[in-house]
């Protein structure tokens, strides 16, 4: 059994919770996430073995496709993506820091699971549209070369769906800065 995580993202709030209940109809899946953000659109985040949780994103995509803004599966999804997604990642020092933003929300955790796999670094956050007006963002860490290969490979996943936003990558950024990040 392989474990995996999927996520549906709709532009109405009614088709998302509809969607949601398909999911769980479909398989054996659990919710990780399910609500409202900005700017009244639904995303669910599940989770579960490999093929449920594809069967379960296939059945709520195309119970309303017009109201789908994106889907994704990951299997074997890097184990850093559910304590960034959390806000629970404990970073003690930051060499670089590198900021990928994304139109969507789906998107993000697609990204980060890129970066995670390119070099090492470390999610510090992955904020899925909260407060964002329907954007997202990630923030990494770790040795300034390894930010930027992460940060590079994971901007050409998301433009290649025309969801990237911006990016950066910050040398050394000030204590204070990452202060108030951390």
């Amino acid at each position: 059994m392989s474990r995996a995580i999927g996520m549906i993202e709709f532009k109405t709030t009614a088709a998302g919770i509809t969607a949601a209940d398909t999911m769980v109809k479909t398989s054996d899946v659990e919710i990780l996430e399910a609500q409202t953000v900005c700017p009244g659109k639904y995303i669910a985040i599940i989770t579960g073995d490999l093929s449920a949780v594809k069967a379960a994103v296939e059945a709520a995509v195309s119970s309303a496709e017009d109201k789908c803004i994106d889907s994704f599966v990951l299997g074997n999804p890097h184990e850093s993506i559910f304590p960034a997604i959390y806000g629970a990642t404990q970073v003690e020092e930051v060499s670089a820091l590198g900021i990928l933003e994304t139109y969507d929300a789906a998107s993000i955790i697609e990204a980060a699971d890129q970066a995670a796999k390119t070099a090492i670094v470390d999610l510090i956050e992955l904020r899925i549209a909260k407060g964002m007006c329907g954007k997202s963002y990630m923030l990494i860490t770790g040795e300034v070369s390894a930010v930027e290969a992460s940060i590079e490979k994971a901007k050409q996943l998301v433009a290649e769906k025309g969801m990237y936003l911006d990016s950066s990558v910050i040398a050394h950024p000030d204590r204070k800065m990452m202060d108030s990040i951390l």
